[in-house]
């Protein structure tokens, strides 16, 4: 696997090694050992897996408050998205800053999102799928958000936003008060 550190500290794009033959291909998802390598050594607890029917569809931008702050490990597995990813760690050097790149099934990357971080997505295609990998269990009363086109964040979506569920379009709008988590 190669982890390319992205912008925002802790977070990265990794790219798995393909092998290729007449069959098809394989690659590794996950191992262990390789991820010690970034400092990963938590465990995963929870794997989630979501679809989007419609191009132009949003979703986020979410997180888990302390003590349920979550690692995420994220995949497309058909079709391709715009994810998105926002710093909301108080005393971060980043703080406030967000990172987007399009990961497919065909390109076959992934995102490693730390704890801190807002998390969201816009499908570029029709019937889009991502598998998520969690290290902490889904709380719902630490779950919280941002809204998608809070000014602060200045957040580029690559497609008009067609569909977006009520939760996610009435996330708060962040103000200068907001110190973080």
């Amino acid at each position: 696997m190669k982890f390319e550190a992205l912008p925002l500290k802790g977070a990265w794009l990794i790219s798995p090694d393909v092998f290729s033959d007449d069959r098809g291909w394989f690659a590794r998802a996950y191992c262990k050992d390789d991820f010690k390598r970034i400092g990963h050594a938590k465990e995963w607890v929870q794997i989630n897996h979501s679809f989007t029917e419609k191009k132009g569809t949003l979703r986020g931008m979410h997180f888990q408050n302390k003590p349920y702050s979550e690692i995420k490990l994220i995949r497309c597995i058909s079709g391709a998205v715009f994810d998105v990813i926002v710093d909301i760690r108080k005393d971060s050097e980043t703080f406030l800053k967000w990172y987007g790149t399009e990961i497919s099934a065909a390109n076959k990357k992934m995102i490693y999102v730390p704890e801190g971080f807002a998390h969201g997505f816009q499908a570029l295609e029709n019937n889009s799928e991502l598998i998520y990998h969690h290290s902490e269990f889904y709380k719902k009363e630490a779950e919280a958000g941002l809204n998608f086109s809070d000014e602060l964040l200045k957040i580029s979506w690559p497609l008009p936003i067609n569909n977006i569920s009520e939760r996610d379009k009435n996330h708060p709008f962040l103000t200068t008060t907001f110190k973080g988590i």
